[in-house]
């Protein structure tokens, strides 16, 4: 028994170690993943600008058709603004901070949709090459948001469930690791469209 004794503090020594390293450990991983969530976070904003910029080019190229209706291209405009306007501190990707972005957004691309969809009346404008650049641009631009979005709610899901398993949980709850909001489906997307003809 008395050897027992004289290795308890080397023994607690050691399991406070254990456990110290164990909790740098969990919590480099914690920044790690909240770091990832907000790289990610920035490759979605880059490609929402990248179709922002485009679409003054777009609007100007429209704009030379004379009968073209302005009040379309005013509300392309004013959602570009709107949408441009709404910022996202990437510190605090709430789930509500992160559904007025996707709001904006949503008013910009239903603009847009409403711009191409009027440009079906213009046969000149339809076959005008830069249109027809611009318009390919977009909806790579389109499909590039489509990825980024799911990389960032990829990214997003891995970082909550790391901070809210056991013991990582403690630690993310004394360093102030909170969960991340998602990207989620505009209301109404769970409905196929209706086609006329």
């Amino acid at each position: 028994m008395t050897d027992f004794r004289k290795y308890l503090p080397l023994i607690l020594l050691a399991l406070a170690a254990v456990l110290v390293f164990s909790m740098c450990g969990s919590y480099n991983s914690a920044v790690s993943k909240d770091e990832n969530v907000k790289k990610a976070w920035s490759q979605v904003e880059n490609q929402y600008q990248r179709r922002a910029d485009l679409i003054p080019n777009l609007v100007n190229t429209v704009k030379g058709y004379a009968n073209f209706e302005q009040q379309t291209l005013q509300q392309v405009v004013q959602a570009r603004a709107s949408a441009t306007q709404v910022k996202i501190d990437a510190n605090n990707l709430t789930p509500e901070a992160i559904q007025r972005f996707e709001q904006a957004q949503q008013g910009l691309s239903g603009a847009l949709s409403r711009l191409l969809a009027v440009t079906e009346n213009y046969p000149d404008l339809k076959a005008n090459q830069n249109f027809l650049d611009l318009q390919k641009q977009l909806e790579g631009t389109e499909n590039r948001i489509s990825v980024e979005r799911k990389n960032f709610n990829e990214s997003v899901q891995d970082y909550n469930a790391y901070i809210r398993r056991f013991p990582t949980n403690l630690i993310a709850g004394m360093f102030g690791f909170s969960p991340r909001g998602y990207f989620q489906a505009a209301a109404g997307s769970d409905k196929a469209p209706q086609v006329q003809f």
